[in-house]
């Protein structure tokens, strides 16, 4: 065999593998998180550390005294906060964990002379220094506002838990106090304070020191958080912009999903020739890529196997959310991992597109009765506008945006008018007869993204709400009816989730499972408009090109479907907006193929 070809296995080996986390951290990991669990029970129940389960609460420094159940009781609380980077591998995971095993073991002998409980955590230390190899993933994506998120979590745990240790007494319990009183003994005691619940004998030291112990937890992981150095996210930088656009110069043209590749949020990798990328953001540890790889098919493995190479330097979850089945079959044959259609993209071809027709007469009908109330259409090129009218296109769409929150993530790009985005088109409904309003006569718009040099991709759809209802009717129709002017010959509308589980489950003869499953999207899409959007896009006869997601293992799929949906913005974990950090206004952004009003429909 051929030094390139023992090559090529090697690499294809370790790309199988994928970036999966190793036994031993999962182990070690696995069991910060029970002994933790464990160890809160010692330093909270007076009876747990006498039951059968004592040899087990051993594992970890102190069960007796005031002092020794406070130390308990911090120690299983920093283990449970561990256990998830140790199962992960993550180097800082480690080291905290090896700095807290030697001091386990030395209250161990020091404070309750257990021998047993000394030489176990020599040993999980002595497993964890021997495997260091294991532990060596970089820090995730992080900024100082986890400080504020970490203060109100363990502040609400710490609460809780200290509710649990003031009740969980009741022998040494003086009086009957009430819920109020026990919540107030709680707040004071965080704070080192003595609250109006009384004890007898030393369990009062014991309550005020356990209570004291996750106040100064509290404090001291919220102030470690706030003062350590950031980790910022990735960002698109203006060189590695200018290196995609490149590529989607010449390779734009395959995959309609290719110009969102270009949204400012996202990070990327290249392949070692340069002439493939892989464009993705990290959301919850899952390293979360869109679309297909830019550039030259050939080149896809080396940007591929960057990009399963960063995964695992970071120990992120890999994932690709709406690839092609081209891309889709790639990803899979050089990673090993699996596919699973996610749903369809409704594309027209323009050529074969007309109002014309039985099939098109609820839309035929409602174009003409728009425009006979009085509604003009205009089709142009971004660069065509000037720029006292881009601003008010900006202003009516970030408007009339549905939502709070920006939406849009692999079918989005996220801004309106930006020069570097000339080639793309706008399509804008304007009504003269009316008072104008504060974006004038402006009433909908639809803005489109090249799709290589003979297409479109629709991006985002906006209407006023007052407007007349079949706005977005009237505009796909007249950027459609406009596209050979601009030498479009095909144009990508929006994405419509398990469209084929809609459309076979409402056929006669689906089976009892098939009909259950479109059941239950029906229902869903009371919030998150699948049905709804499928049937909008199935108005205009396009041929359905289906989608993937592309996963390493079924187990990892809940948790990247809720880091897409936030990646999305339909799951919004953001900091309060009057708390947000204030910076410099970027680009005005605005949103997403698949947010946007279909009551026409």
């Amino acid at each position: 065999m051929s030094g390139a070809a023992v090559q090529l296995t090697d690499r294809a080996r370790r790309l199988l593998r994928g970036p999966r986390p190793e036994a031993v951290p999962l182990l070690v990991g696995r069991a910060c998180a029970l002994v933790g669990l464990l160890d809160i029970a010692a330093g909270v129940f007076p009876r747990f550390r006498h039951s059968r389960m004592h040899a087990l609460a051993e594992v970890l420094p102190g069960a007796l005294g005031p002092f020794a159940a406070a130390l308990s009781l911090s120690t299983g609380v920093l283990l449970l906060l561990l256990a998830h980077g140790l199962k992960r591998g993550k180097r800082r995971a480690w080291r905290a964990a090896v700095a807290l095993l030697p001091a386990g073991a030395v209250a161990q002998l020091g404070y309750r002379h257990s021998v047993l409980g000394t030489v176990i955590s020599l040993v999980l230390l002595t497993a964890l220094l021997r495997h260091r190899d294991q532990f060596a993933a970089l820090p995730d994506p992080r900024s100082r506002w986890r400080a504020l998120a970490n203060f109100v979590l363990m502040g609400a745990g710490s609460l809780a838990l200290g509710l649990v240790i003031v009740s969980a007494h009741p022998g040494t319990l003086i009086g009957d106090p009430s819920l109020a009183e026990r919540i107030t003994h709680v707040l004071y005691g965080l704070f080192g304070f003595e609250g109006p619940v009384d004890y007898q004998g030393t369990t009062s030291w014991t309550v005020a020191f356990s209570l004291g112990a996750l106040g100064l937890l509290t404090a001291v992981t919220t102030i470690y958080l706030a003062f350590r150095p950031e980790h910022p996210a990735a960002r698109l930088t203006r060189e590695d912009e200018s290196r995609l656009r490149a590529l989607l110069e010449k390779h734009g043209g395959r995959d309609s999903l290719g110009h969102f590749a270009l949204r400012r949020d996202k990070a990327v990798v290249f392949s070692p020739s340069g002439k493939a990328a892989v464009t993705y953001r990290v959301v919850s540890g899952v390293m979360l890529a869109s679309g297909d790889p830019i550039g030259d098919v050939e080149a896809w493995p080396g940007a591929i196997e960057r990009f399963m190479d960063e995964a695992r330097a970071h120990s992120w979850t890999p994932a690709v959310m709406g690839c092609s089945e081209t891309g889709g079959e790639v990803w899979t044959r050089e990673t090993g991992l699996d596919a699973l259609e996610l749903g369809d993209e409704a594309v027209v071809d323009v050529a074969d597109f007309s109002l014309a027709g039985r099939s098109m007469r609820n839309v035929r009908q409602m174009v003409k009765r728009i425009e006979r109330a009085g509604y003009e259409t205009r089709v142009r090129r971004v660069r065509d506008l000037g720029e006292a009218e881009l601003d008010r296109i900006r202003r009516a769409a970030d408007a009339w945006r549905g939502t709070d929150t920006e939406r849009g993530f692999s079918m989005a790009l996220g801004r309106i008018g930006d020069p570097a985005d000339g080639d793309c088109l706008i399509a804008t409904a304007h009504r003269a007869d009316e008072t104008p309003g504060p974006y004038g006569d402006l009433k909908a718009i639809l803005h489109f993204v090249p799709w290589g040099t003979d297409g479109a991709s629709l991006d985002l759809m906006r209407r006023d709400r007052s407007a007349d209802p079949g706005m977005n009717e009237l505009l796909i129709v007249a950027a459609l009816q406009a596209a050979p002017k601009f030498g479009i010959t095909r144009v990508s509308l929006n994405f419509a989730m398990f469209r084929s589980a809609l459309a076979r489950g409402e056929k006669i003869g689906a089976g009892p499972v098939l009909r259950a499953w479109r059941g239950l999207l029906v229902f869903l899409s009371r919030w998150f408009q699948i049905e709804s959007l499928y049937k909008f896009n199935a108005k205009f006869q396009p041929r359905w090109e289906p989608r993937f997601v592309v996963y390493r293992a079924s187990a990892d799929l809940p948790r990247i479907g809720l880091a897409a949906m936030r990646a999305e913005g339909f799951v919004d974990v953001a900091m309060p907006r009057f708390l947000r950090r204030r910076t410099a206004p970027a680009r005005p952004c605005v949103h997403t193929r698949t947010e946007h009003s279909v009551r026409a429909a």
